[in-house]
């Protein structure tokens, strides 16, 4: 059973670094899990991936030595199990707004005592049955991670309750959706957002939890850094791939 990087670099008091993987081509998923990440995002919520292609992502992805984290929906708690059986092992849940909210999110992706999740030990999370039932369930509970994103204003009041639920890892600011349900879309550096950011980051650090959030620069990046971030997902392949095709024409004196 593969042991979580991203966990161990938290125990060191590190920041895992990662980047969002839009397409759904296990190519793009291998070349960039020979990168420097810690950690690769992939997006079930705003996609269309299936389970299965998916577990074809983890598989790419795994060629190297980082973590898979994984989004489903709000409110797909059963989802969750499946997820975490093709090969991630960390999930990110979005759109919290209560503590109840969270406990649910424990309930379905740790294994009993932490949770209720499903048992069958037979997949890619169990090297397909290598481990015994015991071993199994306690090293996955042990190295698998949990982030609860905040993507409200109404989950302000919440955050230190939410960041204290027992088996929640992470606490993450997603910066796009709290933008626009702030009424600033597009503005992840208006001053509301960096205000609630700070919040944010300052409950989760108060309940021993890490902080973590989504950028696309340098300078974002150091503003969360300053604010106590030690998990950042640094832009998307898709806007590479787009700077990238971009610049050429450009290069040849096109508009």
């Amino acid at each position: 059973m593969r042991k979580s990087k991203v966990k161990k670099i938290w125990k060191e008091g590190g920041l895992a670094l990662g980047t969002l993987i839009k397409s759904n081509d296990p190519v793009h998923s291998e070349i960039a899990g020979q990168m420097d990440f810690d950690f690769l995002w992939y997006d079930l919520e705003h996609s269309e991936k299936s389970v299965q292609s998916f577990a074809n992502l983890c598989r790419a992805t795994r060629v190297g030595s980082m973590d898979v984290l994984a989004r489903p929906a709000r409110w797909e708690y059963m989802r969750m199990g499946r997820i975490m059986e093709a090969g991630a092992n960390g999930i990110m849940y979005p759109r919290c707004e209560s503590v109840d909210e969270a406990r649910e999110v424990i309930r379905f992706s740790k294994f009993f005592p932490l949770g209720e999740r499903g048992f069958d030990g037979g997949n890619a999370d169990n090297n397909f049955g290598q481990y015994k039932a015991d071993d199994y369930t306690a090293k996955t509970n042990e190295e698998t991670w949990i982030t609860i994103q905040i993507e409200s204003p109404a989950a302000l009041p919440q955050v230190r309750e939410i960041a204290e639920v027992e088996g929640v890892d992470c606490v993450f600011m997603g910066p796009g959706d709290f933008a626009l349900m702030s009424g600033n879309p597009g503005q992840i550096k208006s001053e509301e957002v960096l205000k609630a950011a700070k919040q944010i980051a300052d409950d989760t650090l108060a309940a021993g939890k890490v902080f973590g959030t989504m950028i696309f620069d340098m300078d974002h990046s150091k503003m969360m850094q300053d604010m106590g971030a030690r998990m950042l997902v640094h832009s998307a392949d898709i806007i590479y791939y787009k700077q990238a095709l971009q610049k050429i024409p450009k290069d040849y004196g096109r508009a």
